[in-house]
């Protein structure tokens, strides 16, 4: 494993960090491409785990992970003593609670529709008539919240519910991280995932507001990160497709 450069820490930093002497880290189980978790024996891994071991490391704290299955219930408790450090998308609605760092990948928000669906591209989905199905709290759910003027968004409790339930329920569009839709269109069969996107989602680490030192310290971290490759790295070890990694730097 590539190891990004040193990266100092003092005692305040450190005690915002992990004022419970240990980090706790929300991870989203709802984000295979960002955390997986094996179905047998419960392991743990995925670029956002080796991220989160590797500032324990730095800091000389023990990591603990809190699961969570969407990115709506981590943020909600953002304020709430429950987690130190998430791995989450950037979000105007968000950041009233969570300071971010700069992205460290960008992923695709697009739509799987059914196969006998007259939708054929990203332009066809803001119409009356068309409802579109999301995992609640999700960063599309909350673009798409402030986008779409026309289509009526149906929410589910969990991104992976939405792909289960919505045609279904008679709707023939969901949107969603782009990977995970091509695996369930591929698995399930009768369903095909549409060109392009509607936004590009950048994934960051974030903290809860109130901590400055930490902020700075994910921040310095997570730029070292992609410069030596350790981010990149991460998604090659984890099995996951090539990923659009911003350069060190870029908002």
């Amino acid at each position: 494993m590539k190891d990004s450069s040193n990266l100092d820490a003092d005692r305040q930093t450190i005690a915002e960090l992990a004022p419970a002497k240990v980090l706790r880290v929300a991870l989203n189980l709802g984000n295979p491409i960002l955390v997986q978790k094996d179905p047998v024996n419960g392991q743990l891994a995925g670029v956002t785990v080796d991220m989160s071991r590797d500032i324990g490391n730095r800091l000389g704290v023990p990591v603990e992970f809190k699961e969570f299955d969407s990115a709506g219930k981590v943020s909600q408790c953002a304020m709430q003593d429950v987690w130190d450090i998430a791995f989450l998308a950037i979000d105007p609605k968000r950041a009233v609670d969570i300071l971010y760092t700069e992205p460290y990948v960008h992923i695709e928000g697009t739509y799987v529709v059914t196969q006998a669906s007259t939708l054929r591209n990203q332009e066809d989905i803001d119409k009356p008539g068309v409802k579109v199905a999301v995992g609640e709290g999700t960063a599309y759910d909350l673009f798409l919240s402030r986008h779409l003027q026309h289509a009526e968004i149906v929410r589910f409790e969990t991104s992976e519910a939405s792909l289960q339930q919505f045609s279904g329920q008679g709707l023939e569009v969901a949107a969603g991280i782009r990977q995970p839709l091509e695996h369930f269109a591929r698995d399930e069969g009768g369903f095909r995932v549409l060109e392009g996107y509607f936004t590009l989602i950048e994934q960051a680490v974030g903290c809860p507001r109130g901590r400055p030192l930490a902020a700075a310290f994910l921040s310095r971290y997570v730029q070292q990160a992609k410069q030596s490759g350790f981010i990149a790295d991460g998604f090659r070890r984890s099995g996951q497709p090539p990923l659009f990694i911003p350069p060190a730097g870029a908002a």
